[in-house]
């Protein structure tokens, strides 16, 4: 449960925009549309796995190609 404290001279809209960041920074937004509907565990599992494959794919593709550039200038630089 999330408690807002509010001043007395504080303004109400000020008190709403700590709670609705609270909310944010906790996450319960997020956790109550997740939890909307039931998915099975082998669903969660296969998910997580093409969202680890997707960004290890793309990660791997930048690392890559800034490596090679950085190597290349170090070339140039040394001949």
């Amino acid at each position: 449960m999330i408690i807002i404290k509010v001043g007395k001279n504080e303004n109400i809209e000020r008190a709403l925009k700590r709670y609705k960041y609270k909310v944010y920074k906790t996450k319960q937004l997020e956790n109550i549309r997740e939890n909307r509907y039931h998915v099975k565990d082998t669903e969660k599992r296969r998910k997580q796995k093409q969202k680890a494959e997707y960004i290890q794919k793309i990660k791997g593709s930048e690392d890559w190609t800034l490596f090679y550039y950085l190597y290349i200038i170090l070339l140039q630089t040394l001949f």
